[in-house]
């Protein structure tokens, strides 16, 4: 059976005699024919020379042209920032720099990059008459945030009238988008909505389902099927995705595969994926891809399941790990043959943590898929990027992207199940979603409160004066070392002078007077020596 024939019936959740097999080959397509991303997606040549490799080396019986979630975006005056082994990012928000929603218009079919695709599927199209073309539209959410930042979190809550405003004109974006894919010969439209992973089921309803199942009712009034991709923590919301009414559910590994089959066959839905992409496809070998892709079809099955990767492919994932996906999948003796092996033991080391977090600066890691390539990685580095000022001196921040090993090493070490994952100290402080403003800062000196605690604490008979450069200290030092002195008590003075340092304690203005378990005793004022004893005698 060919391949579109075959996913016709998995989508129908008829029962197949093989799984089918999409491998979401993104700028993957530029690597396996030696060209950057940027060249690559800027080129319908490029696109379906890198395609019409994927085709004939991995044997598919779907493709996606082009997975590229920037492209209305970039038509609507959003900037990106290009990279050569990455789709482009976001960098700019034109709605949340001045640009007003009535001075956007509706991309034509001529606008910005739209052209290139369009092209490249007329052209494979004819080229593959039997293969499945996945069309990818950005969904409505998220391409809501690139026209509002972040800032759209808020609203959600505090302008809901406008977020309804924004996601309706971005439906429209997606209806017209699914259009000229569909007249261009796209088989399967898929709304890809990363961001979605960041609500709840509730907001997910109320600003999500209206929007989307629009675009999946119209391409199902077309003659065309539907699927609803959400990379990222979204297991809060399968059934939502479900009830939006797509003729598909695709996941990736965040989320267990299991789970999800048990809520879309309920509901009457396909499901598929969930590869893991970096462990396994990009830093695996190919006895690791096998396994991991018999896990999949074992537990998928062989009604309304279809194999593939949890996301776009990493640009230079091996190409042997993806064929060696592709003939387990046509190959049942294969399939039995990786059945009957021992499994192997999880060999990946770990790193000792015991005294991860001891270092007088607080500590904020980012574990991510990468954040040149994954949206909701991006934003929540972002989160970070806007709130670090604050803490200079006092605060490092560092992004570990998973598609190196050390990066992974260090994911298991923590503990870490999800990604994007932000730690604060070694600590699982915000698990897949982007955290308010007000939320991080809230955290990060929540850490910086229990370091400085720590630290007093372990000296139990030290003042510490707080000292700018705009106050004169002097004389505060001096009673402090008499008060000392005719009591006859052993304690130590310290000055510091550092506005980090200061800062971290809370203190603005100098001279300032601090004693065990960071107790403010003045600020701005030099005391008496009277009141200085009595300080000194609570020591």
């Amino acid at each position: 059976m060919k391949g579109l024939e075959l996913l016709k019936k998995a989508f129908a959740l008829q029962p197949v005699e093989r799984v089918p097999w999409v491998p979401f080959v993104g700028v993957h397509g530029g690597f396996i024919t030696g060209v950057d991303a940027e060249t690559y997606l800027k080129s319908a040549e490029k696109i379906v020379a890198g395609v019409s490799k994927a085709i004939e080396d991995y044997h598919p019986d779907g493709i996606p042209v082009v997975f590229d979630l920037q492209v209305e975006a970039e038509i609507l005056g959003c900037r990106l920032q290009w990279a050569p082994h990455n789709p482009p990012a976001v960098i700019s928000h034109p709605l949340a720099e001045g640009i007003h929603l009535n001075d956007l218009r509706i991309p034509e079919i001529t606008d910005g990059r739209i052209p290139v695709m369009v092209d490249a599927v007329k052209k494979l199209r004819e080229k593959y008459p039997e293969i499945a073309l996945y069309g990818l539209i950005t969904g409505p959410f998220t391409l809501a945030l690139h026209l509002m930042g972040t800032d759209i979190f808020i609203k959600l809550f505090e302008a809901p009238d406008e977020v309804n405003e924004v996601m309706d004109f971005c439906t429209k974006v997606g209806l017209k988008m699914a259009e000229y894919l569909i007249d261009a010969g796209c088989d399967v439209i898929a709304v890809v909505d990363p961001m979605t992973s960041q609500i709840d089921p509730l907001t997910f309803e109320t600003f999500v389902t209206p929007y989307v199942s629009a675009i999946f009712d119209d391409v199902r009034k077309r003659g065309k099927l539907s699927s609803f991709f959400v990379c990222g923590h979204a297991q809060q919301n399968i059934e939502a995705m479900c009830d939006c009414r797509p003729d598909n559910v695709s996941i990736d590994e965040n989320i267990p595969l299991d789970f999800v089959k048990e809520i879309a066959l309920k509901k009457g839905i396909s499901f598929g994926g969930n590869l893991k992409l970096t462990v396994v496809l990009l830093m695996g070998n190919e006895d690791d891809a096998r396994e991991d892709a018999l896990a999949c079809l074992d537990l998928g099955g062989k009604t309304g399941f279809i194999l593939a990767p949890g996301c776009d492919l990493p640009m230079e994932t091996p190409p042997a790990n993806i064929k060696a996906v592709s003939e387990l999948v046509h190959d049942p003796y294969k399939q039995d043959v990786v059945r009957e092996l021992e499994k192997r033991e999880n060999s990946l080391e770990v790193f000792n943590m015991r005294d991860y977090g001891q270092a007088d600066k607080v500590i904020v890691d980012i574990i991510t898929l990468d954040s040149e390539s994954c949206a909701p990685c991006q934003y929540m580095v972002e989160a970070v990027k806007k709130v670090a000022p604050q803490f200079e001196g006092v605060v490092e921040w560092r992004e570990h992207a998973i598609k190196k090993m050390d990066a992974v090493t260090f994911m298991s070490s923590l503990m870490v199940k999800n990604i994007p994952t932000i730690c604060i100290d070694g600590k699982i402080a915000f698990v897949s979603k982007i955290p308010p403003k007000g939320d991080l800062i809230a955290a990060i000196q929540k850490r910086i409160n229990e370091k400085l605690k720590l630290k007093i604490r372990s000296k139990r008979s030290e003042i510490l004066i707080l000292c700018d450069e705009k106050s004169d200290c002097r004389e505060l030092n001096d009673r402090i070392v008499r008060a000392i002195t005719e009591l006859g008590k052993d304690v130590d003075v310290k000055t510091i002078s550092d506005k980090a340092q200061m800062a971290a304690f809370g203190v603005v203005n100098g001279p300032a007077v601090i004693t065990v378990n960071y107790k403010l005793k003045s600020e701005g004022t030099t005391p008496s020596l009277d009141v200085v004893k009595e300080w000194i005698k609570e020591l």
